[in-house]
């Protein structure tokens, strides 16, 4: 059945991939109206996140920041869709990196770097910035159910011979890539919410009490890895700009958890300042009455 439903859909995907830039968001534009309008997906989600995100909005104020992340998300779908046939070009042209120096200072370094980022603005996108940094960036993933749009999802990510590697994985990769003398940016999402049993580290994101992901600081520690943020920020429809921020190039001199709070701070400031741009649709903050698991780092 799985098999059948890739057969069917991804035909048409491709076809979609293949329109003009006008056309691509005139159908965004009605898949937002489907999806908002009459579907409602996962409508009370966001409204439940942007409140809890945003305690000191209106109602009516919450509701505009909805619809426009409504917008912004079928446009990034959209986006992901065309990225099956995009040229390196093209994505060259609407996904400039700023300030290349500031990567290639800490590249500088001849050691492999941990890139952090969010589900904010194109993280789909961000395989361009391989193109400016003339550096392998290898991007670490979750594998989706359905193996066969989890093959489709690889082939999107891995266009251009972007490496991908499992989050199960990192790792024994990231390993392998130090003893062989690899050097690699491994972008790493990080703010999703973990499962309880990981949860060892509880601290505050967007005001809220949550269990984060502290993965990357982890390999950063262990694998002496410079760590950097990747600020993605929406220029215009279809069209992003993205700079490296540096959180440390000596990991092991840093605190405990100040990268890990470090990345959540960058993030929440861009969050803040253009909240439909973020992946309200993640139940980001479904553990914050949790009761906090004994011998957890609470901060």
């Amino acid at each position: 059945m799985q098999l059948f439903v890739y057969r069917l859909v991804y035909p048409m995907l491709w076809v979609i991939s293949k329109l003009p830039w006008r056309l691509l968001y005139f159908l965004s534009s009605t898949i937002y109206i489907l999806v908002y309008h009459i579907i409602g997906y996962r409508k009370k989600v966001v409204t439940k996140n942007l409140t809890l995100a945003f305690p000191e909005k209106s109602i009516d104020e919450i509701y505009r920041i909805r619809k426009k992340f409504y917008k912004h998300m079928c446009d990034m779908f959209m986006e992901m869709i065309k990225s099956l046939s995009i040229s390196k070009e093209e994505m060259i042209k609407r996904f400039t990196i700023l300030d290349p120096h500031t990567f290639k200072e800490v590249q500088a370094h001849q050691k492999s770097i941990i890139v952090l980022m969010g589900h904010y603005a194109s993280y789909e996108w961000a395989i361009a910035a391989q193109f400016a940094m003339d550096f392998p960036i290898v991007g670490v993933y979750k594998k989706i159910k359905n193996k066969h749009f989890d093959q489709l999802a690889h082939r999107i990510r891995g266009r251009f011979n972007t490496r991908l590697i499992r989050h199960r994985n990192v790792i024994k990769e990231i390993t392998r890539d130090k003893v062989n003398g690899k050097l690699c940016a491994y972008g790493l999402l990080s703010d999703q919410s973990p499962k309880l049993k990981n949860a060892l580290y509880w601290t505050d994101f967007m005001n809220i009490k949550v269990p984060v992901i502290t993965g990357g600081e982890v390999l950063a520690k262990r694998l002496d890895m410079p760590v950097m943020y990747l600020k993605v920020e929406k220029v215009k429809r279809g069209y992003y700009q993205a700079k490296f921020i540096k959180i440390t190039d000596d990991p092991k001199k840093c605190e405990d958890h100040f990268i890990t709070k470090t990345y959540l701070s960058l993030l929440e400031s861009q969050i803040k300042e253009n909240p439909e741009y973020y992946l309200w649709t993640h139940r980001r903050w479904k553990h914050r009455s949790t009761k906090i698991p004994k011998g957890a780092i609470v901060d």
